[in-house]
């Protein structure tokens, strides 16, 4: 027998009730409650589209593309030119 598709409250009810039995001893403060309530009650589509959040990237997004001949030229490249917050520096 096919089961059939919860409807958005049973999926808001279900997860609350995961929430409680998981953070029985910790203070989740009300807003942040209200706020995951109010998101679960969003269509998937729109969840999706906030969910990734679009950041400029010094130097990376300033062109459309680069190549390089080597890893070894994309490597030194990398310290050359990029910060170092972003994360493309050697370990």
């Amino acid at each position: 027998m096919k089961q059939q598709a919860k409807s958005v409250e049973e999926n808001v009810q279900e997860c609350k009730t995961h929430l409680q039995d998981r953070t029985e001893n910790v203070e989740i403060p009300t807003e942040w409650l209200e706020d995951f309530e109010a998101a679960a009650r969003r269509p998937l589509e729109t969840r999706m589209r906030y969910a990734f959040i679009q950041t400029y990237k010094p130097v990376l997004d300033d062109v459309p593309y680069r190549a390089f001949d080597t890893m070894e030229d994309y490597r030194q490249w990398c310290e050359t030119h990029l910060p170092e917050w972003l994360g493309y520096g050697r370990v």
